[in-house]
């Protein structure tokens, strides 16, 4: 049972991340990914998976150590909660990447790489976003006075 949902984890995000890489500019993927319930299914799988575990989870999340987790990763039911926590909230930062992309314009064809190597390995990829959107704001930031200075016609 925990092969499937582990699988299952993973297959309730992915329509998301394929609207925010194959289809960023369609007008539905922003109206479903400008609602924050978009990570909700992989995060109530994971609830779904916590309960009936949090007399072992808790100890080993209060008092964390290096071999505790160890422990508590050799159970199946632990390694398919683990991975419902990375996926939900692997989904909630691409999501934050996705919606400031577009807010600040910044091409699609930056943004499905950057997204894919989220999927994978999210610290790195939320990394290299901060550069990007410190970046793309400080460009944005220096063509609001010229296009407010050049009237409404350059908009």
């Amino acid at each position: 049972m925990m092969s499937s949902l582990f699988d299952l984890t993973f297959v309730l995000a992915a329509p998301f991340w394929a609207l925010m890489i194959l289809a960023p500019g369609w007008s539905w993927t922003r109206r479903i990914l400008s609602s924050p319930v978009v990570f909700a299914p992989p995060a109530l799988l994971y609830l779904g998976i916590a309960v009936p575990r949090l007399a072992e989870v808790l100890p080993a999340v209060a008092s964390p150590s290096l071999t505790g987790l160890q422990e508590l990763m050799a159970e199946p039911g632990a390694a398919t909660l683990v991975w419902a926590h990375i996926i939900a909230f692997d989904l909630f930062v691409g999501r934050w990447m996705y919606l400031e992309s577009r807010e600040r314009g910044v091409h699609p064809l930056v943004m499905a790489p950057l997204l894919v190597l989220t999927i994978l390995l999210a610290p790195i990829g939320a990394l290299i976003w901060l550069v990007i959107r410190s970046a793309a704001g400080r460009s944005r930031a220096g063509l609001e006075p010229a296009l407010a200075a050049s009237g409404p016609s350059a908009r």
